[in-house]
């Protein structure tokens, strides 16, 4: 195992960081939010066929790049620094993940479907949805005579979904996003916007039995979830130290005094050490998604603590901006709301402490 970057995941760092820096500046970003739909169709086919993002996980024999969790990573880490309106995520990483664990003849029509980017799914289950969730607990959708009907909240990337799979009992179905209700709700993360999906007696194809499939999708989002958080959290460092170069009071720069150089070493501290637990828990996933093996505990670890680095890393961003973060016109609010709604997304810190625990066999206190 390595920590470091290959010279193929920096090379494709180099494209996607190329690609957005080209097509999605703050400014976009900023513009994005306050249109309909917030996704950009354009810059999601970019990444998603020209770098082939989108068939990152996919097996070669399904016509994607047969790469690891360690690149998606990489690409993940890049559009959390431009916190980018695309549903990389919740199609490319939960999506996938789910219909590669269901081995069955749908699944892999559909997952061609997906390397080619003709086709973008999404998961239809809570953000919130834990990894560690009950197997046999209940889910909001039923199944009968084929068809489901029910209505599941707070969906990511459901607006910019052709496909939705959707869990019942034990079972996981693919349905058409012309067969279901699609409402829209407020979000908190403008970026990635949330919505209710209702279905009505929805004509239903299955593509996996058993939660196996679900929780391995579950686990692989929340593990390479961390990376997006460590490429938020450094870009609310990098661009809060260079306000305080520039930025002079009394006649020198804020950041010469030592109060300000105090929290912003800390906080350097605190992402190196969030860099290292994202890396962690991504080479652990590409190797459990190769051999088999558990990473159940390096993915604990990693979003026990880079969720809430990212929160305080946009936090000191906003605050040490002064009354230029706290503008509309300064993008460091959709930093720190990417960060809040990534921080409660497919489980709290709480929930994965708690796993880690477990899984570490450290009683918790009487």
């Amino acid at each position: 195992m390595t920590l470091l970057y290959s010279g193929v995941e920096e090379e494709l760092r180099a494209a996607v960081r190329a690609l957005l820096a080209d097509r999605l500046p703050p400014a976009a970003v900023l513009a994005g939010v306050e249109s309909a739909p917030p996704y950009d169709p354009g810059l999601w086919k970019a990444l998603a066929r020209d770098i082939g993002t989108a068939g990152l996980l996919i097996p070669e024999r399904f016509g994607g790049a047969g790469a690891s969790a360690r690149e998606a990573a990489v690409v993940l880490e890049e559009l959390g620094r431009a916190v980018t309106p695309v549903p990389f995520l919740t199609s490319a990483v939960l999506a996938t993940g789910a219909l590669l664990g269901a081995e069955s003849e749908a699944a892999g029509g559909l997952l061609a479907s997906l390397a080619a980017g003709d086709t973008t799914a999404a998961l239809a289950v809570s953000l919130a949805t834990s990894p560690y969730r009950a197997p046999d607990a209940p889910w909001p959708v039923t199944q009968s005579r084929g068809r489901l009907s029910g209505r599941v909240t707070a969906v990511a990337g459901a607006e910019a979904a052709d496909v939705l799979l959707v869990p019942a009992g034990t079972a996981l179905y693919a349905v058409a996003a012309g067969e279901v209700r699609v409402e829209p709700v407020v979000s908190l993360d403008l970026t990635r916007p949330i919505a209710t999906v209702t279905l009505e007696d929805a004509p239903a194809t299955p593509v996996a039995d058993g939660p196996a499939p679900l929780r391995a999708a579950l686990e692989l989002g929340a593990g390479l979830l961390a990376s997006e958080q460590l490429g938020v959290a450094e870009w609310c460092l990098e661009t809060t130290l260079a306000h305080v170069r520039t930025r002079y009071q009394f006649a020198r720069p804020i950041g010469s005094f030592q109060a300000l150089k105090h929290r912003l070493a800390d906080l350097w501290l605190e992402i190196v050490q969030a860099r290292a637990a994202a890396r962690n828990a991504a080479d652990a996933l590409a190797t459990a998604m190769e051999r088999g093996t558990a990473a159940a505990t390096e993915v604990a670890v990693a979003q026990a603590w880079c969720g809430t680095v990212a929160v305080r890393a946009a936090e000191e961003c906003v605050q040490m901006h002064g009354g230029l973060g706290m503008t509309w016109e300064h993008p460091a609010h959709l930093f720190l709301k990417r960060a809040k709604a990534g921080e409660i997304a497919l489980g709290t810190p709480g929930d994965h402490r708690a796993a880690l625990a477990v899984l570490a066999d450290l009683p918790g206190p009487a």
